[in-house]
């Protein structure tokens, strides 16, 4: 699988974009420069200080004679965005917000956001037109179904390619990785698991000898034997279901849809083995093996548990990270074959191109100026540090190619006392972000945590797949089809989640919950409907290859 190489619907969505433009749907560029001073409403980092300060974005409004009066929040800003649309107070754009296609193009069409299209040219946008032309799939990902574009583009391409492998998994492919503590496990005379069966036998191991007080010394009770999240990105229980047949973690196209070799779209979540796999958990649960907030806790609190010594299995892509000062007694759990001696991962995609992080809205007078502001974002150099911060903080020197290279941890702590992730959350801009895969190699050096983490994915993990098809992220839907979407999937992913943290916790489902669940997703929820709109759009996707 070329995670990178797939092309989006290139030809359908030249053809619509042509039909569009003769009928004279496309406006001709605002040539009107009078503006120079523009609001900008949008998101930032938690860690973030704000923008008004930032070097970068400072450096790059006195090249382009541009002001920007910044906005912007790591918190309420969907509640925020929302209300500003409804009563019509209008910056002049978003940034950082994350719209969906749904978003851009209802927007789009009711006048809110401009068409960026006319726009997207050598003489307004020098350095993203060059992009596109040389990419045609990043320009057919952002156009909408009517042919217009709403947004910018944004997208990091970090795949195994940046570490010299054969192929070219994004970062995304495998978001949990699972590790169990290894000392435990010497300590108890046991091996590292490799069913599911037999974790469960290891599970009970650590809870009746109470290796957290047993081993480390801390007040007896304290042994967690596996815990995590329920249903979160890279620290959910969901790896564990491999053994049944896939792993139905959350992702950017919609909750357990899987692809299957022969191009069939489905989704698992009415199959049997999604039923074989609650009822199988479900008695793991209620013999004390796996945390009992799980359904509740934060990343937070789970690394608190994990640093203290506390958890025996948990899921996170880094052990160091998780496990504190325990680190160096866990080892990686490998995926696991479940009762009848198989197992699947269903590989997830993400880190395709999206146009939902800079629309400029209808008040804008002057977009052509804003635009040049913004054109500046698609060099490599620049781009590099609004990612993860300026020249002489996040990045220290260049290496004999000329190749910037990042802080390290070590450097990081001596010089501003803080890590190096916490220093690229401070110095991180939300928006408009295009990394391309080979900035890796002509200007600067992949972090050395993506490096482990991608290394880590194709040397240990990657062997564990055996189907590697995955939907892809930057598939093109009419909208018709996205009113689809907007009308059934948050109540589809919701009923699934809720059964299924349900029948965890307490037992089932019995022959009757089942038939009733599975009739609430196909008749309330819209499963056909949405199933015909995730095929109809991927047989596109396909055809225009």
């Amino acid at each position: 699988m070329k995670t990178w190489k797939k092309t989006a619907a290139i030809v359908m969505t030249a053809a619509m974009a042509a039909a569009v433009m003769t009928t004279g749907v496309f406006a001709e560029a605002n040539t009107d420069t009078s503006q120079t001073e523009f609001n900008i409403l949008g998101g930032m980092s938690a860690l973030s200080k704000g923008y008004d300060d930032n070097v970068v974005l400072n450096e790059l409004q006195e090249k382009t004679g541009i002001k920007i009066n910044w906005e912007t929040m790591s918190d309420s800003l969907s509640e925020q965005v929302n209300i500003r649309i409804a009563g019509n107070e209008l910056p002049d754009a978003f940034m950082g917000v994350g719209f969906s296609n749904y978003n851009l193009t209802t927007y789009g069409e009711d006048g809110t956001f401009i068409d960026l299209t006319p726009y997207l040219t050598e003489e307004y946008m020098p350095n993203l037109a060059k992009i596109l032309e040389e990419h045609p799939e990043i320009r057919s990902a952002i156009t909408m179904d009517d042919g217009c574009i709403y947004g910018l583009p944004a997208g990091e391409q970090m795949g195994t390619a940046g570490i010299g492998a054969d192929e070219d998994y994004s970062i995304f492919t495998i978001p949990q990785f699972s590790m169990i503590n290894k000392a435990w496990l010497d300590d108890l005379g046991l091996e590292v698991p490799t069913t599911l069966d037999e974790l469960h036998d290891v599970l009970t191991a650590f809870k009746e000898n109470d290796m957290s007080a047993k081993y480390y010394g801390n007040e007896a009770g304290t042994t967690i034997p596996m815990s995590t999240g329920f249903d979160q990105w890279c620290w959910g229980q969901n790896i564990f279901y491999a053994g049944f047949g896939f792993t139905n973690w959350p992702n950017d196209v919609i909750s357990d849809l899987v692809l299957t070799p022969d191009g069939t779209v489905d989704f698992i979540c009415d199959n049997d083995e999604y039923r074989a796999a609650v009822t199988y958990f479900h008695d793991w649960y209620a013999e004390g093996l796996m945390d009992v907030e799980m359904f509740s806790q934060s990343d937070t609190q789970l690394i608190a548990k994990c640093s203290q010594g506390y958890v025996g299995v948990s899921t996170w892509w880094y052990i160091e990270e998780l496990m504190g000062e325990y680190a160096s007694d866990y080892v990686f759990l490998p995926v696991l074959d479940g009762p009848d001696g198989t197992h699947n991962v269903t590989v997830r995609t993400g880190g395709a191109t999206n146009s939902g992080q800079l629309s400029i809205t209808s008040k804008c007078e002057s977009p052509a100026n804003l635009l040049k502001f913004f054109d500046e974002w698609y060099t490599p150099e620049v781009v590099m540090q609004l990612q993860y911060g300026p020249i002489d903080v996040y990045f220290t020197g260049q290496d004999e190619n000329g190749v910037w290279l990042s802080i390290t941890e070590e450097e990081a702590k001596e010089k501003f006392n803080k890590g190096a992730g916490e220093l690229k959350g401070e110095n991180e801009v939300a928006g408009p972000k295009l990394i391309l895969s080979d900035y890796y190699s002509t200007t600067f050096k992949m972090e050395d945590r993506a490096i482990e983490r991608l290394t880590d994915l194709y040397e240990f993990w990657m062997p564990y797949v055996d189907n590697a098809c995955v939907y892809p992220i930057d598939c093109v839907f009419t909208a018709d089809e996205l009113d689809t979407i907007d009308l059934y999937k948050t109540d589809f992913e919701n009923t699934i989640s809720e059964n299924e943290g349900l029948w965890i916790k307490n037992g089932g489902p019995s022959d009757d919950e089942w038939e009733e669940y599975v009739d609430t997703l196909t008749y309330s929820c819209g499963m056909e409907d949405l199933l015909e709109v995730y095929q109809d759009a991927y047989d596109r996707y396909v055809a225009a290859e």
